[in-house]
């Protein structure tokens, strides 16, 4: 299974010749196609797969531009960046939405146990809050929901990412060191 995806990503990845012939990576190629931003280790993943996850909750539209510009700036592994932002799509977005929206009227209300103005009421409204407002009809509710969601997203793919990054290399010492015969200096 692992091999028919890894023959089917070489088949529809781009090369990197490709990518700096295309026009619209062209003036800032030198920066994006950088190779520590495409090499894979257990830094630079955790990373992508935290900026994937947190930019493909809060972005709907233009993720993957919006991933992969703040890679660059943050070391991240650009293709994981990529693939975690594939969290953003309708499908599962319309649950997302759903639960962040449940998220922020608990948060955002948890005031009215107390005697003090509520804090959504006391808080500027800006032009995201407007637009939220419009999609959702409880704007702020839903955006404060939405960045504790991928807050928490970001947090648990950083830390998943980085465990599975160390089982999967101690897996492979353990293999290796297996085939070696006894008595062997290393």
């Amino acid at each position: 299974m692992l091999d028919k995806l890894t023959t089917w990503l070489h088949g529809h990845i781009p090369t990197r010749d490709q990518l700096e012939r295309n026009r619209f990576v062209r003036p800032f190629a030198h920066r994006l196609l950088r190779s520590d931003l495409w090499r894979f280790n257990r830094r630079s993943v955790p990373r992508g797969v935290a900026l994937g996850l947190f930019v493909g909750v809060m972005i709907p539209l233009a993720h993957f531009v919006v991933a992969a510009f703040l890679a660059v700036f943050i070391r991240a592994n650009i293709p994981a960046a990529l693939a975690a932002t594939f969290i953003g799509f309708p499908v599962i977005y319309v649950g997302i939405v759903a639960l962040a929206y449940k998220i922020g009227e608990l948060l955002l209300n948890v005031d009215k146990l107390t005697a003090v103005q509520p804090i959504s009421e006391t808080m500027q409204h800006t032009q995201t809050d407007k637009l939220l407002t419009q999609l959702t009809h409880k704007g702020l509710d839903t955006a404060v929901g939405l960045l504790v969601i991928a807050t928490v997203l970001a947090i648990v793919g950083y830390f998943g990412t980085s465990i599975v990054w160390r089982w999967w290399i101690g897996r492979k010492r353990r293999r290796r060191l297996a085939r070696i015969p006894d008595g062997v200096p290393l």
